[in-house]
């Protein structure tokens, strides 16, 4: 049964081996003749045997005495908590601790073993406990014994404290580890999750990561992550910056791989025959362990500036670190396998180019779906006429497989056809209703459908014809000489998919010049917990506020007007009937170091020919430089740089063959040197986007001009 501390008659002068008055502020502190426990020098001797083995130790330790639970503790324990001793001596923990004490797995630890009797270890406490809880901030573990006097009774709680050593923590730290590589898709993914738990997990100076080609032992790729190295949020989404090398590189993180070999050096220069810069000269210690993995080769490198002996703890954690690494590289390298076979069918369905017409500017982009390891059934077209008007089409087939796709093309290459032969919407939709109809009895399926929208532009009459089977109304957005723009659906009669009886029906309206057609598919407005109605209204929105009607950068506000993520794909076709024809150019860009050089040349001599205003000549080769240095940079492919010159605008789109993804704005107060480019782009321009389509990535902006 707990009790109070009981006391005996004591002799006057301290006990032997007791710590005199004064010589320990915290066990002859006056206050405790003020408390229930009364004078230090009448406790109970077991207790004062418990208080004098506390104040001898160098480990933190802290007695929590009678049923208050009074505060007494050591000189290790008093640094600890800070700037709370000594108030604390002799007062309650609940009083001391308040914000925190009554937290679970805090106060309650205490209170259970002085109610019970029963020791407690407790793991991961930090301290000190009224601090707000940081990642560098040390964790330890706390044992809870009861103290007991003379008779037996629970008087109080001995709480000893010790630091959770680095290795523990960062075994503790390998399942979050293990979990955010699980979510990772690609090698960029893997080698960017892994530099950033390696660096900080081991607190290292510097970390790499290298993996074979994937290309029957022709060379290896390596990646790395210096301390001290500013990472913003447009660093962390670009793509990690790999170093290649030869099949017989001598880096000690390709020796590992190819060998299978874990090698750990204390001291010396393990870096100097491949060392890049001043960074790897400085590394003296280094261990390099490989993946383990069955199929791929690769292996994983952390340094240090000064020398280190390598723990037995330290060397299994890298060991486990790179065998998660290993399995996650694996994956990777299947999902790219298989989404670099998914791109490439897509590409063979899509047009390679759209049509570039005097008084019509067309764009159109396409974002995959779920996790773009699939091809899908989205598909988009716009071609010429042979009565010179223009064709646009926008549709989708069920599925997301490859047989999906198969049928996606076998529908788009039929609707040119029936278009090309008779281009009237409502007769097009009705011979491929019969073509779909015709599929799905092949495979022996009713579950076959198309939904697709079809128009034709007829720039003489300033007329757009429309025939749409189950597909999403069309979208025009209308800006006259006067007043603001809108935009409002084509109610046109939607009626039943392909393949489960369409019946034909069209609608004309009108389509003036300052107006664009916006055909787009369902994944850009369905979203799960939202209604499609709700869906429909933030496109209209968006697109009506848009600040030009040029189709790019109407693409990209559709792909982002309604927030949230979507597993379908999102196809997107504008066509702006301009209000006066514009000018445009076009360069093909090397990938070359002098690439960007050239490009400020030929931008230079091409707007000045075009008597743009120096001003605007100025920021736009400066933003085109700066993209065509990403492309370079990033995406390691050749580039296209395009120039439309409206009297309204100028918009500038750098392309490439590589996948760099969606690129992100930079934060432009940070002083990291990579995607700084993006920040000065949006300082310089008036809007400014990307388009991920199957070929590539696609960065633009836009600058507008002033009234001549």
């Amino acid at each position: 049964m707990p009790g109070t501390v009981g006391r005996v008659p004591t002799p006057s002068g301290p006990l032997p081996g007791t710590p005199a008055p004064g010589a320990t502020t915290v066990a002859g502190h006056p206050r405790w003749g003020a408390t229930a426990l009364g004078p230090y020098e009448s406790w109970d001797p077991a207790v004062r045997a418990t208080v004098e083995v506390v104040l001898a130790s160098p480990a933190p330790m802290a007695l929590h005495l009678g049923a208050e639970l009074l505060l007494l503790y050591n000189d290790a324990y008093a640094g600890l908590i800070g700037d709370r001793h000594p108030d604390a001596i002799g007062r309650p923990p609940a009083e001391v601790f308040a914000e925190v004490w009554h937290r679970p797995g805090v106060g309650d630890i205490v209170e259970q073993t002085y109610r019970t009797g029963v020791p407690v270890l407790d793991r991961e406490i930090p301290l000190p406990l009224h601090a707000a809880v940081t990642l560098d901030q040390p964790v330890y573990t706390r044992a809870c014994s009861p103290v007991r006097d003379s008779h037996g009774h629970v008087v109080g709680v001995l709480s000893v404290v010790a630091e959770t050593s680095p290795a523990t923590r960062q075994l503790q730290g390998l399942s979050e580890f293990a979990a955010t590589l699980a979510g990772t898709l690609t090698l960029d993914d893997v080698a960017r999750v892994a530099l950033r738990y390696a660096i900080t997990s081991f607190d290292a100076d510097r970390v790499s990561f290298a993996v074979d080609d994937g290309g029957g032992g022709t060379g290896w790729r390596m990646v790395r992550r210096v301390r001290g190295e500013l990472v913003d949020e447009a660093d962390e989404r670009l793509p990690p910056l790999w170093r290649r090398g030869p099949a017989g590189w001598s880096a000690p993180a390709v020796v590992s791989a190819r060998t299978g070999q874990a090698s750990f050096i204390d001291d010396g220069q393990p870096l100097h025959e491949i060392a890049a810069d001043r960074h790897d000269q400085k590394i003296r210690a280094l261990a390099a362990v490989p993946l383990r993995a069955s199929v791929v080769r690769g292996a994983l490198t952390v340094g240090y500036r000064s020398a280190h002996p390598w723990s037995a703890a330290e060397r299994a954690l890298l060991a486990a670190t790179a065998e998660l690494v290993g399995q996650a590289t694996e994956r990777a390298r299947r999902f790219e396998t298989q989404h670099g076979t998914a791109q490439l069918l897509q590409r063979s369905m899509l047009p390679e180019n759209l049509p570039v017409l005097p008084r019509l500017r067309i764009a159109a982009r396409y974002d995959p779906g779920v996790d773009g390891n699939a091809a899908g059934g989205d598909f988009y077209d716009a071609f010429v006429l042979p009565t010179g008007d223009l064709g646009v089409v926008l549709g989708d087939v069920a599925g997301h497989d490859v047989q999906a796709a198969a049928r996606m093309g076998q529908v788009r290459a039929a609707l040119r056809a029936l278009a090309l032969n008779d281009p009237r919407p409502d007769q097009v939709l009705a011979g491929l209703d019969r073509l779909v109809g015709s599929l799905g009895a092949e495979a022996g399926t009713y579950e076959l459908f198309v939904t697709v929208a079809f128009g034709v532009i007829d720039i003489g009459r300033e007329e757009l014809t429309l025939a749409s089977a189950g597909h999403p109304a069309p979208l025009v957005r209308r800006c006259g000489p006067a007043g603001e723009p809108r935009a409002e659906y084509v109610d046109v009669p939607s009626g039943a998919p392909l393949g489960i009886g369409y019946r034909a029906a069209t609608r004309t309206i009108a389509f003036s010049p300052g107006d664009t057609l916006l055909l787009f598919s369902d994944g850009v407005v369905e979203r799960r917990r939202h209604g499609l109605s709700e869906g429909l209204e933030r496109l209209a929105e968006s697109v009506a506020g848009a600040p030009s009607g040029d189709p790019r950068s109407l693409c990209a506000v559709a792909s982002a007007a309604v927030p949230g993520a979507t597993e379908d794909d999102v196809a997107v076709l504008a066509v702006e009937y301009a209000v006066r024809p514009s000018r445009s150019a076009r360069m093909e860009v090397p990938a070359e170091p002098t690439a960007p050089s050239r490009v400020r040349h030929w931008m230079t001599a091409q707007l000045s020919e075009w008597e743009v205003a120096e001003s605007v000549i100025g920021a736009a080769v400066l933003c085109a430089s700066e993209l065509t240095t990403n492309a370079l940079l990033h995406a390691g492919t050749a580039a296209r740089v395009e120039v439309d010159l409206s009297p309204e605008r100028l918009l500038v789109s750098v392309a490439d063959s590589g996948s760099r993804g969606t690129v992100t704005r930079a934060r432009t107060e940070t002083l990291s040197s990579r995607g700084r480019g993006l920040g000065l782009i949006e300082e310089l321009s008036d809007a400014w986007g990307t388009d991920p389509t199957v070929r590539g990535s696609t960065v633009w902006f836009e600058i507008l001009l002033p009234p001549a």
